[in-house]
């Protein structure tokens, strides 16, 4: 495990990767911390037919700040009539307590997003960062942001050029764990993807698995990997539980040194609901599952957990239907050793 400052004195990280192939049981171990980004406001709820009120959306944006966490997926800048459920991104985010410590993120499809994220910064209610989207393969890229690839690579330099010193950037590379149309993804491919997004500058890159095809195996070599060419580029797990391996995956990320995770309450996530691809359950890992398993296994997310499962009742209220959780049917499980009954 390795331990460093940044060049500024104020960013700690640590260094889980070991080039020597250290065994997976000593890749985390207890009092470890992980920093979760709650994307039920962003991913979560684009794949819903029926809109969200706005002033619903903040509440439960609110509820998530106070549960603890520290990045929010607050909202998207994509074309109002394309993504319909984020025409209100503006009016989201001028609706938000902004503090200190607490990072919201919305998603930015193209330079034209962009500069709506910077009217908003300017006119003082603007996100912190920014997500800046690539696909991992040809067919995926023309579904779902209707370009090419080296065509969307120029409009993320674009993008890079206006943005950064005004937010943190993340970039998301999407399908990169298989494609749904292309099937396998070459693992030299998303190298060179995440090498362009350093190379840019980005703060963080997200490796997404988009519908749900990643397996522990394939996880465990692309974050080893990814790591080892990168150590000092933060490198975020962004999967889909569409075939049940979800919590599988983030346990290998975590054992490979990932320590920052996309994840959804409830489970609800997917593709834009107009946009139609892929099936079955195509949301995201719950956050409340996920949650439990790291802190009965003694890595901190630094979340309250009454306050979570709080507004994991909230979001079932809002899009009136059961979610996904186990947890939020069954309770929070052994965290720090103790059996919690109150859930």
């Amino acid at each position: 495990m390795g331990l460093g400052v940044d060049d500024d004195n104020t960013k700690l990280y640590i260094c889980c990767y070991d080039p020597c192939g250290a065994n997976p049981e000593e890749a985390y171990v207890h009092g470890d911390r992980v920093t979760i980004c709650e994307c039920f406001a962003r991913d979560g709820l684009q794949h819903e037919e029926a809109f969200v009120p706005t002033g619903v959306k903040i509440e439960l944006i609110e509820a998530f700040r106070e549960a603890g966490f520290t990045r929010i997926e607050a909202t998207s800048y994509s074309h109002p009539e394309r993504v319909p459920a984020f025409r209100d991104a503006s009016a989201v985010l001028a609706g938000l307590t902004h503090t200190d410590g607490v990072a919201y993120k919305a998603t930015c499809p193209n330079p034209r997003a962009v500069r709506r994220a910077l009217a908003d910064l300017d006119a003082g209610h603007g996100a912190t960062e920014l997500s800046l989207l690539v696909s991992a393969t040809e067919s995926h890229t023309e579904r779902n942001l209707g370009t090419t690839r080296e065509r969307q690579w120029d409009k993320v330099a674009e993008m890079v050029r206006l943005a950064i010193g005004r937010f943190r950037l993340v970039g998301v590379i999407s399908v990169a764990f298989g494609c749904p149309f292309e099937g396998a993804v070459d693992p030299a491919v998303v190298a060179e993807d995440v090498a362009r997004f350093a190379e840019l500058g980005v703060d963080l890159v997200t490796l997404g698995d988009t519908t749900g095809l990643a397996t522990p195996k394939t996880v465990s070599a692309a974050f080893r990997r990814t790591l080892a060419a990168h150590p000092r580029l933060p490198v975020v797990a962004h999967f889909h539980n569409t075939r049940g391996t979800g919590i599988a995956n983030c346990v290998a990320a975590l054992e490979a040194g990932c320590r920052d995770f996309d994840t959804a309450i409830g489970g609800v996530g997917g593709h834009p609901a107009q946009i139609h691809y892929g099936g079955g359950i195509t949301g995201n890992v719950c956050t409340e599952d996920l949650v439990n398993l790291l802190e009965s296994e003694g890595v901190s997310t630094g979340l309250d957990l009454d306050l979570l499962l709080a507004a994991s009742r909230r979001c079932e209220q809002a899009l009136g239907r059961t979610l996904h959780s186990m947890v939020a049917r069954a309770g929070f499980g052994l965290t720090h050793g103790e059996v919690r009954q109150d859930a």
